[in-house]
């Protein structure tokens, strides 16, 4: 528990999850001295977003997010933002790498698994989408490798749940990653801690932290313990740097240190349930994370998928994600969440988002309304062959979208991430959801360059010895070739 007394830590990091453990041992490894205090509400770290089976575990590398490469109007495919996320993700897998290497995480990365990543379309409008984005990500050096079909009988080879009792009478295609992996966030969150806490990173947990309020001596953390009895014993914490990285919680958090940064910003909740199965007679026959194309008005994050998931050594299979609502922003948070974090700089952001995004809208009361009998009909268009039985509907996480201040259209709802900073670099945090985990080292990254890197450019010089892939994240994304059309 935070102590009473005035002493001030160099760091605190609030939040158990996957981008505070990534920021706790980058810390410790450019500024060893330093003490470095992290605090979660829950009762061990990795319980909300982080969790295993709160999120599809997709190593997100673009190489089946099609969301990632949208058609140009002449017809030309963008790929800039593959190339980048691309690059983000192999960061997190150079960093994992290095702190193998350093005896800090298992030598075998049992929390990394092979898995291919997939695409498949239906219809001719789709399938020449489908090969012209072949064309153009396979220019380039880190798409290589990605093949593509038309073949029925090969896409059948690839996946075969994909094509059993489908009635041929729609063109298909099919793109297979072979080098696309299925990361369980959960048990590489702990085991990150667990290393950050050898080289002496303090681990609260049990510890809300409700407000975090600027001070004469850094920033003061108002904190409850909740261990010791229901109302929670209530102190203070105080830190020369503070960083919110606590999902959907971090808004309000960053709401309350009064930075102009975070100023109109707002967030607008989606929550998601998940078809699952441990089956073993269809586990072992389809090994690939495999997305389509989302329906008209669906955010990207709805993309459905049909997944090899492997949690805890267990293979199980995973289809979705089927939107809900909720006015909560945390899995295990409260139903004030949403109302907590409205503020006047943010009601025209919201309201403009409202007007803007009516599909949006009609595609949640859509996913609210729908039955069992239409959750199943949703898994058969990727696996025909597919029957209610064994299939078991998961409550997956709570993600809370950006709604971003725009000043032309007053708000702009926003489906990535965003790191948060202030001008004098002493508080820095992270809003929005996908891609999320996977580029969690790039995004903390970013968090050390922009808050430290002017005093401390050695810093940002030894991360990217440790991750040479930032250099071509931060690459400008207009220097790419763009693709023509093909």
């Amino acid at each position: 528990m935070p102590s009473r007394s005035d002493a001030t830590v160099d760091y605190a990091l609030i939040g158990g999850g996957i981008m505070s453990a990534t920021l706790a041992i980058l810390l410790t490894e450019l500024d060893p001295d330093a003490s470095v205090h992290v605090y979660e509400r829950l009762l061990e770290p990795a319980q909300e977003s982080s969790d295993p089976w709160r999120n599809a575990g997709t190593g997100h590398a673009a190489l089946c997010e099609l969301n990632y490469t949208p058609e140009r109007p002449d017809g030309s495919i963008d790929i800039t933002k593959a190339i980048a996320i691309n690059e983000q993700f192999k960061a997190s897998r150079e960093l994992w790498d290095f702190l193998a290497g350093a005896g800090l995480l298992p030598a075998d990365t049992p929390f990394v698994s092979p898995v291919p990543h997939m695409n498949l379309v239906i219809g001719a409008e789709n399938v020449d989408y489908l090969r012209r984005r072949h064309a153009a990500l396979t220019a380039h050096p880190n798409f290589a490798d990605m093949e593509y079909t038309t073949d029925p009988a090969v896409i059948a080879e690839w996946a075969p749940l994909l094509m059993e009792g489908r009635d041929g009478a729609d063109p298909v295609a099919a793109t297979r990653s072979p080098e696309g992996t299925d990361v369980d966030f959960g048990s590489l969150t702990r085991a990150m801690f667990e290393a950050a806490k050898q080289r002496g990173v303090v681990v609260h947990t049990s510890v809300e932290v409700s407000a975090v309020r600027r001070s004469s001596r850094g920033w003061d953390l108002k904190v409850r313990d909740s261990r010791w009895n229901p109302l929670g014993e209530r102190s203070r914490a105080r830190a020369r740097f503070v960083f919110v990285g606590a999902g959907g919680g971090a808004l309000r958090l960053l709401q309350s240190t009064r930075i102009p940064e975070v100023r109109g910003f707002a967030g607008f909740p989606i929550s998601g349930q998940f078809l699952r199965t441990f089956d073993p007679a269809l586990v072992a026959r389809h090994r690939a994370k495999v997305y389509g194309k989302a329906d008209g008005g669906a955010p990207p994050m709805s993309v459905p998928h049909l997944d090899t998931r492997v949690v805890d050594g267990r293979t199980a299979l995973m289809f979705g994600p089927f939107a809900g609502f909720s006015v909560k922003f945390l899995r295990f948070g409260s139903p004030l969440d949403a109302f907590r974090t409205i503020r006047p700089a943010n009601l025209l952001p919201m309201l403009a988002v409202a007007r803007d995004n009516l599909g949006l809208v009609k595609y949640l009361v859509t996913e609210l309304l729908a039955t069992p009998s239409a959750k199943l009909r949703s898994l058969q268009k990727f696996f025909p062959g597919a029957e209610r039985a064994g299939w078991t509907l998961i409550t997956a996480g709570q993600r809370v979208q950006m709604i971003k201040p725009d000043p032309k259209r007053t708000g702009a709802l926003q489906f990535g991430t965003e790191v948060i900073t202030s001008a004098d670099g002493s508080v820095a945090g992270l809003l929005g959801a996908s891609p999320g985990a996977s580029t969690a080292a790039y995004a903390m990254a970013q968090v050390v360059e922009r808050c430290f890197g002017a005093d401390r450019p050695e810093w940002v010089e030894r991360l990217r010895e440790i991750m040479p892939s930032l250099a071509r994240a931060d690459a400008d994304p207009h220097d790419a070739k763009p693709a023509g059309p093909v």
